[in-house]
């Protein structure tokens, strides 16, 4: 993994930390071409400070210069921190990879994929601009005059992906937005995943493209050596073509000489040769065409579609069979753009609306994603924005759980290899939230201009206020040194020396989860706590705690939750700052015993109980504070669980606390006759 350098630059006006914090959406986009004392629809002085709509916004400092872009120091936000952390890992992870992306609220989830999107996007213009400063060759694209160099190189050439393009570093990511609820009337909700991605593919390269290669296309080959030649001419298809063409002339040229050469007009036998020599090589010219045609014409959204429509669709014998084939089209097809484009490709799914519709329906899309589209080649990220309460629930009453005990957990982590939980709202984002929710339309449609005005201006207004512009410095440096911290995590993993390796699963999909989740916690970690609260924990001990949040869930969040209870008022918080989680663990034991039952399935998460005693106790003594540290960082520990254990807890203490209550108001009256 490789440095990057954070998007820095200058947006708006600065003003006072209040109006910041209150409008945090019309000021990043400002510019001086729309004039802040002066909002549409209102009056100078009784508005000077209030964008449209009324809400306040920063005021700045002295007039600026006319066309010159004031400069704004605007914190990020928790969420910001937490969305641009997870974008940058996404640039790393090898592809396929499902990210669990957890949030309990369905509009914070929708704000949150919006922001991991712009991080995205503004992460490959700074690679696309990178690459070209290191002189490389600018990127295709299969429009316009491209388009004719494209049909080219797909009827004559095969692509080879060789050294040199393994070593590009820019990246296009093609987004693409499934709201399951969209397709909730449908028998087959799984089949409308499918269809919106290969739909999608073809809107964005073009129709045309798509069918040539449907029938002349070949999936790039792996090149001998160090060579950069990335095209090598198809030499069959050549001869082929040739030959077709050869003979078609001259059973054109033999008709043409029965039919107008005196004396040989006669000769019967000679016309049917030469018309019979020219149909039969003008027919396998006419009929790649008309594949070709029908290919436009009948788009792979509508195979599929025609496909689930059929009245022989539940017995139809090798129906995924021919579904598969279309996404291991689709996937050859991205592989050969690879190569055309000069950069790599991801293609970005995001899953929304899901914990809305019926249970069958969201066990569908978990085998979709699970046998269609986990090729080991496919550039697929999936982001899952669910609501885990909600969605194993979902899990536990459909056929599908038969062999997993019945446990909804269980199967969704199988199903995601990247888990991303966002914590509880913080402080900055929530007072965001609060101003995103007061705004007017005209509100939206004033950032949406001061943003174009900014970006005309060579300003940074494509951010949209979320916090990416005007970053503090410490983002480069803290970046930069994630990389040495990752380098480092990962050289424990491999040191068969260290006591970590040991706690390693045998299971290879969690261990691809530890090694996808460790990068971003230590990012979150320096981003978030800074070098100076960060150099008390070491990357290996970042790593261990990941490796104890995959393999524990359940110990590690009763823990945590125990922690979190007796540490509400600021005296006991000090007094077990320097407990170790074992003690606090070893202290609450007897009460998590006595919830195994509703606790039972999350409990079958956890590895043995006896190596969770040695890692703590003896390998790992994390303490109290280790861990409120660690646990803002904690994106693989689902925190429902947490949740649950809080609400089950609550409910205890209630019962204990209201039976002598009830008792004493029962015999009152009593008393009283």
């Amino acid at each position: 993994m490789e440095p990057l350098e954070l998007p820095r630059g200058s947006c708006c006006s600065s003003g006072p930390a209040l109006a910041l914090e209150m409008s945090p959406g019309l000021s990043p986009g400002l510019s001086p071409g729309l004039s802040p004392a002066v909002s549409p629809g209102g009056c100078e002085e009784s508005e000077a400070w209030l964008g449209p709509g009324g809400s306040p916004r920063p005021c700045p400092h002295g007039a600026p210069a006319e066309g010159a872009v004031p400069e704004l120091r605007e914190p990020p936000t928790e969420d910001d921190i937490y969305c641009r952390c997870l974008s940058r890992t996404l640039c790393h992870t090898a592809t396929p990879v499902t990210v669990g992306f957890y949030a309990p609220c369905g509009h914070r989830l929708d704000s949150l994929l919006a922001k991991v999107t712009a991080f995205m996007r503004e992460e490959m213009a700074q690679r696309e601009a990178a690459e070209l400063r290191r002189g490389q060759r600018k990127p295709r694209s299969p429009h316009g005059w491209g388009l004719l160099e494209a049909l080219w190189l797909l009827a004559f050439y095969e692509p080879v992906v060789t050294e040199g393009h393994l070593r590009r570093k820019n990246l296009e990511f093609i987004f693409i937005r499934f709201s399951a609820w969209e397709f909730a009337g449908c028998d087959k909700l799984w089949a409308g995943l499918v269809t919106t991605l290969c739909h999608h593919v073809r809107q964005h390269f073009g129709a045309l493209p798509l069918s040539v290669f449907h029938v002349l296309g070949s999936r790039p080959r792996f090149a001998s050596g160090f060579s950069q030649r990335e095209w090598i001419l198809k030499t069959g298809t050549c001869l082929r073509l040739w030959g077709l063409l050869l003979v078609l002339a001259v059973g054109i040229a033999i008709l043409l000489v029965a039919l107008l050469v005196p004396g040989i007009k006669d000769h019967h036998a000679l016309k049917v040769v030469g018309s019979a020599v020219a149909s039969l090589s003008g027919s396998s010219l006419v009929l790649g065409a008309l594949s070709i045609l029908k290919n436009f014409l009948v788009s792979e959204k509508k195979k599929i579609e025609r496909l689930t429509n059929s009245d022989r669709f539940a017995g139809q014998l090798g129906f995924m069979s021919k579904i598969r084939e279309e996404v291991e089209v689709l996937v050859d097809y991205l592989a050969f753009m690879e190569v055309f484009e000069r950069r790599r490709l991801r293609v970005v799914m995001e899953i929304t609306s899901l914990d809305l519709c019926y249970p069958e329906k969201v066990a569908g899309v978990f085998n979709a994603m699970a046998t269609l589209l986990s090729d080991a080649n496919a550039p697929f990220i999936f982001l899952l924005a669910v609501d885990p309460s909600v969605i194993v629930p979902c899990l536990e009453q459909t056929g599908c759980m038969k062999g997993l005990a019945d446990n909804g957990y269980l199967y969704l982590n199988r199903a995601v290899t990247l888990p991303f939980s966002i914590p509880e709202m913080g402080a900055r984002s929530r007072l965001r939230s609060v101003a995103a929710a007061i705004q007017t339309r005209e509100d939206l449609m004033y950032r949406i201009i001061a943003d174009n005005v900014a970006k005309t201006r060579g300003g940074c207004g494509g951010c949209g206020g979320c916090g990416g512009c005007g970053a503090a410095p410490s983002w480069k440096e803290a970046d930069s040194e994630a990389v040495a911290w990752i380098h480092e995590a990962f050289r424990c993993l491999h040191d068969g020396s260290d006591v970590l390796s040991r706690y390693l699963p045998e299971n290879g999909a969690n261990v691809r989860r530890i090694v996808n989740t460790i990068p971003i916690t230590l990012r979150l970690l320096l981003h978030r706590a800074g070098a100076g609260a960060a150099a008390q924990l070491s990357p290996r001990a970042a790593a261990a705690w990941v490796v104890l949040a995959d393999r524990w869930p359940c110990r590690l969040s009763w823990t945590l939750q125990c922690l979190q209870d007796a540490g509400q008022g600021s005296t006991a918080a000090a007094e077990r700052s320097g407990r170790s989680l074992w003690s606090v663990f070893a202290e609450h034991a007897g009460e998590l015993s006595a919830l195994r039952q509703p606790l039972g399935k999350v409990l079958s998460l956890d590895a043995d109980p006896e190596l969770f005693q040695a890692f703590l106790a003896r390998d790992f003594p994390f303490g109290a504070g280790e861990a409120r540290q660690l646990l803002g960082v904690t994106v693989n520990l689902d925190h429902s669980i947490r949740q649950q254990m809080g609400l089950l807890r609550a409910m205890a203490r209630l019962g204990r606390t209201s039976a002598p209550v009830s008792r004493g108001v029962q015999c009152g009256p009593h008393g009283a006759r």
